[in-house]
């Protein structure tokens, strides 16, 4: 039995949703995983606040429709598509999704769309191949760390360069005496 129309319309408006508040979308082509490998790709993208959207495609191109930002996608819209939409965590969603990949050798990445922009899958993955956010904040407190640390060397280091001086001078007068 085929869906509603009316059931159609909130499968887009909840597309339209989650597509508002998401800052990349990727397609991959899911053909041949089974329900279990879904729920668990699913999981995996859990705690990173990515979700994998499963529709047609018509109803993802409705959805899309008029949307600057998302219309790119409509050039990847062929064959059996899911839909990873990220949130927060770009890179750890990526990281998760490769994960996925890795282990069950199924997917393919087809592209993806991020501000209005269509990504390659060579695009994509060089995302992924980002720091994360974790990541660049302990580099940067590490860099700010060393900093400071070298600035505070410097200036115990004027002190101790004043003092050797004037021992210096002091045992020369000495020593001339």
């Amino acid at each position: 039995m085929g869906r509603t129309y009316e059931g159609k319309k909130a499968i887009v408006a909840e597309l339209k949703e989650s597509l508002s508040s998401s800052q990349l979308a990727v397609v991959i082509n899911y053909q041949g995983l089974t329900v279990a490998e879904i729920t668990d790709l699913r999981k995996r993208l859990l705690p990173t606040g990515a979700t994998c959207k499963v529709t047609k495609n018509t109803l993802m191109r409705i959805a899309v429709e008029g949307d600057a930002t998302w219309e790119p996608m409509t050039t990847l819209l062929s064959e059996s598509n899911a839909f990873l939409l990220i949130k927060d965590d770009v890179g750890g969603a990526l990281k998760a999704y490769q994960d996925f990949q890795k282990a069950t050798k199924k997917t393919e990445l087809r592209g993806g769309v991020m501000e209005g922009r269509a990504l390659t899958e060579a695009d994509v993955k060089a995302i992924a191949d980002l720091p994360s956010k974790e990541q660049l904040i302990a580099q940067i407190a590490g860099a700010i760390n060393g900093v400071a640390t070298k600035l505070a060397v410097g200036i115990n280091q004027v002190p101790t360069s004043l003092a050797r001086a004037i021992q210096a001078v002091a045992d020369k007068d000495k020593e001339a005496a």
